[in-house]
């Protein structure tokens, strides 16, 4: 006996039905029904705490960054779309107070993990050794507050691979081992740049290092170097006369042969500066941004590296 088609089109329409639930089930836990787990979306808001959470996430976690390769990270600017998206994404890793539109996001969105860098990593008071200077007497970059740039110093970046691994872990438990295990790794491989960085920074001829701003002053301290920023923490502000003054003073008491831009900071100052001393000018790396996506932390860390030493004529 012939099936009647008004009995057969149901049946068939039910199984596809079916086909198509057991296909999207399959398909929920990995990417596109690849068979492969979905990464764990993570936002960094700049790039030292993107690397941290690359190299502890490995190829199980995608991370991007609030911040675009080359941007200055003190005034990024975050679009609509990126403010969605820090309340969608699994984790956000970021530094309260670092960039107050990052700050607003967070507050707005709540993501569902978030680490707070300025939780682990003991901030220290921004250097202010011009605070005195004549003619700054409401200088916002005087009142120096906190400074951010806990990742110069190797030693206090290795102080987030734990926290980091901790929230990887909540937001994805099948592989908590593996965060933990590549935590691990990370804090021996930045105990041997510490390393690498404290004997090659041990035998020098000269301790001071001018620079454009105080970014540097968690290396200085670290490393037993005499920081002099031409600015303060804020890479825009403008020194007074005095001030420059002052750091040719200091130049010339020092015997210093070399003063310092930096990468993603305008050099004119500085190199006019080194210019109108008779001293070279060079070009040091505050590690916010990558300009060479060839390059990491650690390549870059090692460049200043080489240029440190022969400024302060290391042996």
């Amino acid at each position: 006996m012939n099936k009647s088609p008004s009995r057969v089109l149901p049946a068939l329409a039910a199984t596809a039905l079916l086909l198509t639930g057991c296909t999207s089930a399959a398909s929920s836990g990995d990417e596109a029904g690849t068979g492969q787990a979905a990464k764990v979306e993570v936002l960094a808001s700049f790039y030292p705490l993107q690397y941290v959470t690359e190299q502890v996430g490995g190829d199980r976690v995608e991370v991007s960054s609030l911040t675009p390769p080359g941007a200055e990270p003190h005034d990024v600017e975050l679009s609509p779309r990126q403010v969605r998206s820090v309340g969608e994404t699994d984790l956000v890793v970021y530094l309260a107070g670092f960039q107050s539109a990052v700050d607003e996001a967070i507050a707005a969105r709540e993501p569902a993990h978030v680490v707070d860098a300025a939780d682990t990593v003991d901030l220290i008071e921004g250097h202010d050794d011009h605070a005195e200077e004549e003619g700054a007497d409401d200088a916002g970059h005087d009142d120096a507050g906190l400074d951010p740039h806990f990742w110069l110093d190797p030693e206090r970046l290795a102080r987030l691979a734990a926290p980091v691994a901790a929230a990887l872990a909540e937001a994805d438990p099948a592989n908590a081992d593996s965060y933990t295990a590549n935590a691990a790794a990370l804090e021996a491989d930045l105990a041997a740049l510490d390393t690498e960085l404290e004997t090659g920074l041990a035998t020098c001829e000269r301790r001071v290092v001018v620079t454009s701003h105080d970014a540097f002053g968690y290396l200085a301290d670290r490393y037993d170097l005499e920081l002099v920023g031409i600015s303060g923490l804020d890479p825009e502000a403008e020194p007074s006369p005095a001030r420059l003054k002052e750091i040719g003073d200091v130049v010339r008491a020092e015997g210093v042969t070399t003063i310092f831009g930096e990468q993603l900071v305008n050099p004119k100052v500085a190199q006019t500066l080194a210019s109108d001393l008779g001293i070279t000018s060079d070009v040091l790396d505050p590690v916010e941004s990558l300009t060479d996506e060839t390059s990491d932390y650690r390549g870059v860390m090692e460049k200043n590296l080489t240029a440190l030493r022969a400024a302060l004529a290391c042996t």
